[in-house]
């Protein structure tokens, strides 16, 4: 059997926020730490039934970067559940909601803009 790792490591402030996120996975094509300014990991809880989440930014992402990154984090979700469990209705449904998303930031970005 094969195995996989992945690795956070995450530089604080005083506050204890995040300065500075790196990663690495063993599977990664690239070698050693890479720099991100932000992660958000979900895990299921079996003994619960619910989701832990683990919502990571740095101070220099930008709101237009962080609502980029959820926009794409939907997307990808939609993508999952469609080859996960093959529910079309549910996959078309995130999509969508990710177009009104994606019309919303550049309605926002266009008033931004003027």
């Amino acid at each position: 059997m094969k195995n996989s790792e992945i690795k956070f490591k995450v530089e604080l402030d005083d506050k204890n926020l995040p300065k500075k996120i790196l990663w690495d996975a063993s599977d990664k094509e690239a070698e050693g730490m890479e720099s991100t300014k932000s992660i958000s990991l979900n895990v299921w809880d079996n003994l619960n039934h619910s989701t832990l989440r683990i919502d990571l930014w740095t101070d220099d992402m930008s709101v237009a970067e962080m609502k980029r990154f959820y926009i794409d984090v939907i997307g990808g979700m939609a993508q999952t559940i469609l080859n996960s469990t093959g529910d079309e209705f549910m996959s078309e449904e995130m999509k969508e909601l990710c177009d009104r998303l994606v019309k919303h930031v550049n309605e926002e970005n266009k008033k931004s803009d003027n």
